[in-house]
């Protein structure tokens, strides 16, 4: 019993942790499925085993994400983490996981900058159910920038800080051109400026999450959010059949466009952000 780094050798056992949930997990997912378990190609993943079998997993690199844990292997975890110091920017996952991975952490990692513990997590798994605004298309290679200020414009409205860049300044730019290259980048730009955007964040088994969800201030109230995000769900599910995303339970208007797509909540997140 007890907490390991897992590697590729372990790669099968971990996703079959994944697999109970797929939906809930599909961040996770996504990265394992990028790394092959191998932390020079990502970051580590944690599992917890009890009598010989890995039982949950914990990723841990700027996201910390707890998958399929329990209340023993939330302890350790949070024992582990402890010992090996934090190296995140924020805790996410399940409320109730990350609220127990908090507890256990907070004394010595806190306070936090903030604390969002109330974070919807919807999916849809049918056609939209309003009309898509035909005027939100995947963005284009060389489209890279009119669409990168309104990525960092999203970013540090949601986030409360500007994105990180690394040492040269290219970081966020380049995860920005990747989603563009892999077709996973949709906006309606008008006169060479983004007015609705959204991106695929994460690809799993048959599920896809939604990120990045913005409509810019000068044309908020104009009723864009509803019809583009049912664009971007039709563009997803031919990626996934499932989309999901989750969003801050105050921002009452944008669970609102969701809702009228025809997302539906089935899980509440927690974020810890640091």
């Amino acid at each position: 019993m007890g907490v390991r780094v897992l590697g590729p050798r372990d790669l099968s056992a971990a996703r079959a942790v994944i697999a109970r949930d797929p939906v809930i997990n599909v961040f996770v997912d996504s990265l394992v499925q990028a790394s092959g378990l191998d932390p020079r190609r990502g970051a580590e993943v944690w599992g917890y085993v009890e009598k010989g079998e890995l039982e949950a997993l914990c990723h841990a690199g700027g996201n910390m994400v707890p998958v399929g844990a329990g209340e023993a292997a939330l302890r350790a975890f949070a024992a582990y983490a402890l010992r090996r110091g934090r190296n995140c920017f924020q805790i996410l996952g399940p409320a109730r996981a990350v609220d127990q991975l908090w507890a256990a952490l907070e004394p010595q990692w806190g306070p936090a900058r903030e604390v969002r513990d109330d974070q919807p997590f919807m999916v849809i798994d049918t056609a939209p159910a309003i009309a898509p605004d035909p005027l939100v298309r995947a963005v284009e290679p060389v489209e890279l920038s009119i669409l990168y200020p309104a990525c960092v414009a999203m970013y540090t409205e949601e986030v409360g800080v500007p994105p990180q860049t690394g040492p040269d300044g290219t970081f966020y730019r380049s995860r920005v051109a990747e989603l563009i290259r892999a077709g996973r980048a949709f906006a309606r730009i008008e006169d060479g400026k983004v007015v609705f955007k959204a991106e695929i964040g994460s690809v799993g088994s048959g599920v896809c999450q939604i990120q990045g969800v913005w409509v810019d201030p000068s044309r908020r109230g104009e009723g864009l959010a509803a019809p583009g995000m049912a664009a971007v769900v039709e563009l997803a599910r031919r990626i996934s059949p499932v989309v999901t995303l989750y969003v801050n339970a105050f921002n009452t208007p944008a669970r609102s466009a969701y809702e009228r797509v025809g997302f539906r909540t089935i899980e509440t997140f927690a974020t810890i952000l640091f």
